[in-house]
């Protein structure tokens, strides 16, 4: 039998594990050994029940010295284990009577499990157990034991009793290793068949710590090929985005020399920068490809508008697109007050738009009368046909699926040419992150702030000092003058429950401040409601707005110098600092309140520390990352993109210049191995942005 052989060859898969096995991309023996282990349990010693702490998993062993039956809301069996240092309770719900017989007063048990705070001791709820004879000396497991990713009907000691069968053929003979010996040596790296050996079966001299942080020379050289191949992945597409041809966009330049002149403010050196990087790619026959990161407040949107000027007066059209009506409606106002004193029109699509209004900016669009078209993902619908496009901005553009971003593409093919592609966002995205998923783009960031922009001051004050909350915003509104924003969130995902409770905050606060007029913006509400409010806010007919999450991007009110956010633990950093970057977008220093709910865990203080301590969104990103992991900040749990095995971009950031490196040496001296390296690891999943 060879690694290559399907999984039905191994002893106990039949047709049903084999489906399930399936599931988790399973197919034949070789996937089995490249099925990796994301966490262990440390089985290899026994814990004195008196040495235990709440929240760790651990082996203990003992003698039952009482065995009863308790009865309350839920029947269980309550087993008191005691080794002489001192007592844990085993709490069984399922037990059946064969089970209580054998668990009587006097019996040895050795358990593994979770242990638990208890009403009255120490508990381990469900463990592991088997009986043991106290004059037999019985070992105790002689390495770590893995933990795989499972689906349901497939359990871990199943799961490890296939790896052990797919370890015993990788002993009779070899896994293709897909890096060169040398490249292996000049990092002091183990063969690859030695590394899934100690990754699956860590021998009992492994240093059980180096394991459990992932720093083992085993799983640095697993990690490596693994980031390798999603490295390589992107360079192919880079390489085949390349041979595509565009429009090259070379006009004199007049239609943004006017937009710059009627600006009310100089653009900054690193905006300057950015579309000096942006023309040189739009100036040449292949399709530009460029991500453009700039914090909250930094100025994308100027950058976006030269870009699409450009476009412009080449003769193509642009479409821009965002990931909510509120955004999309912030940007056709941007656009619109820029663009339309230049002679230009501009065609609105979004899932709101009226039938009438709909009709007539298609029919704009498929003319060429409109040179721009801003909207939501109603942009790609099919309906919609374009003249000559030549540029497609996406913003935020994370929040998309991977078929929506190419599927607006596509609406620009033309005899084998595409237009070009900006995609920004607010969200900084980490060096470390921005190597690794987003090395198929070119990459700009305007790291300056314009001139008057000052740090926001942000505190994180208990719910139960609400009362002190409230009259922190009646002096800021009424006495300075000032408005602020109340922001209402919810950890439910249903939108009808938040926007519920933003109408009842709303109303308490109207009931606390009667002097105050205050506004209300939710997700229900619709879009012309919305704009309404958003412009008697704008305007400063409203000193206080009630709003979910909704107002996170595209709201800019210079006045507005406050932002409270309720239960503030329950966003994610990002999220927090996207909505901190409404205010202080004025002349006056801008507050931010991070409203809690105790008690907090320890992720809700990092993130509310991380926060306090600083308002630099590239160390906002990098501490985001570190706290939820890459496939939560670039949200692409639905793209399939960037979901490692053994990697972890934090922890093997070092890594990463490496990768670069050997990338480089195997597409030029061994360019035989990349496509199986890539196979290996990424499998048929399709790759973020492929074409």
């Amino acid at each position: 039998m060879t690694l290559s052989a399907p999984l039905t060859t191994l002893k106990g898969i039949g047709p049903r594990v084999a489906g399930r096995l399936e599931k988790l991309g399973l197919r034949c023996v070789e996937d089995l050994l490249f099925h990796l282990p994301y966490r262990y349990q440390d089985r290899t010693r026994i814990v004195p029940i008196g040495a235990l702490r709440p929240g760790e998993e651990a082996v203990i062993e003992g003698e039952i010295q009482a065995s009863d039956i308790k009865f309350g809301k839920r029947r269980s069996l309550l087993c008191r284990i005691s080794d002489g240092s001192g007592s844990l309770l085993l709490r069984f719900f399922h037990f059946n009577a064969s089970q209580q017989a054998a668990l009587q007063r006097g019996t040895r048990l050795r358990c593994y499990g979770e242990v638990r705070r208890g009403p009255a001791m120490l508990e381990m709820v469900h463990p592991e157990y088997r009986r043991i004879d106290e004059h037999v000396l019985a070992p105790v497991e002689e390495h770590l034991t893995p933990i795989y990713p499972a689906t349901e009907g497939l359990a871990q000691k199943r799961l490890r009793q296939l790896v052990q069968q797919a370890l015993e053929l990788l002993r009779q003979g070899e896994v293709a290793d897909y890096l060169p010996g040398e490249l292996l040596q000049t990092q002091g790296l183990p063969s690859l068949q030695q590394a899934l050996s100690a990754v699956h079966q860590p021998s009992p001299e492994t240093p059980v710590a180096e394991l459990l942080e992932g720093e083992h020379p085993a799983q640095r050289r697993l990690a490596l090929e693994e980031l390798l191949a999603h490295h390589l992945s992107l360079r192919q597409l880079r390489h085949k985005v390349q041979q595509h041809a565009a429009p090259p966009l070379r006009p004199p330049g007049r239609l943004r020399q006017q937009l710059i002149a009627g600006l009310p403010f100089s653009l900054t050196a690193a905006q300057q920068r950015v579309i000096e990087e942006i023309d040189a790619d739009l100036a040449r026959p292949h399709p530009m490809q460029r991500l453009v990161q700039g914090d909250v407040g930094s100025g994308k949107t100027v950058v976006a508008a030269a870009a699409a000027l450009q476009a412009v007066e080449a003769g193509y059209q642009v479409a821009v697109m965002a990931p909510t009506e509120l955004l999309a409606e912030q940007h056709r106002r941007n656009f619109s007050a820029w663009l339309e004193p230049l002679g230009l029109t501009l065609a609105w699509l979004s899932g709101k738009s009226g039938a009438k209004q709909r009709r007539e900016n298609l029919e704009l669009l498929a003319a060429g009368e409109a040179a721009l078209a801003v909207g939501t993902h109603a942009l790609f619908q099919e309906e919609v046909v374009f003249d000559r496009l030549g540029l497609v901005i996406v913003d935020e553009q994370h929040r998309f699926g991977v078929h929506q971003r190419l599927a607006l593409r596509e609406k620009g093919s033309h005899n084998g040419s595409v237009p070009h592609q900006l995609i920004m966002t607010a969200t900084p995205i980490p060096r470390t992150l921005a190597m690794t998923a987003y090395a198929d783009l070119d990459s700009s960031v305007i790291d300056e702030l314009p001139p008057g922009r000052t740090p926001v001051e942000t505190v994180a004050i208990s719910d139960a000092r609400r009362d002190q909350v409230v009259a922190r915003v009646r002096r800021a509104c009424v006495d300075e003058g000032r408005q602020a924003y109340w922001v209402c969130t919810l950890i439910e995902e249903s939108e009808a429950l938040q926007c519920q409770a933003a109408e009842e905050t709303a109303a308490l606060l109207a009931e606390a401040l009667p002097e105050l007029a205050i506004g209300l913006v939710h997700g229900r509400l619709k879009s012309a409601e919305k704009e309404a409010v958003m412009a008697r806010f704008k305007a400063g007919e409203l000193r206080l707005l009630v709003a979910t999450t909704v107002i996170e991007v595209g709201v800019d009110v210079p006045n507005a110098s406050l932002m409270i956010i309720e239960n503030a633990e329950r966003l994610g950093l990002a999220q927090l600092h996207q909505l901190r970057g409404r205010v202080g977008r004025g002349r006056v220093s801008g507050s931010c309140v991070l409203m809690y709910h105790k008690p907090l865990s320890q992720q809700g203080k990092a993130r509310l520390a991380a926060l306090r301590e600083t308002n630099d969104g590239f160390e906002i990103a990098r501490r985001d990352l570190a706290l939820r992991g890459p496939g939560e900040v670039l949200g692409t749990r639905q793209s399939g993109m960037l979901q490692l095995r053994i990697a972890d971009l934090e922890r093997d950031r070092d890594l990463l210049p490496e990768v670069a490196r050997l990338a480089t040496a195997l597409l030029q001296r061994w360019p035989q191995h990349v496509a199986p390296l890539i196979q290996r690891w990424l499998g048929d999943s399709q790759r973020y942005g492929d074409v």
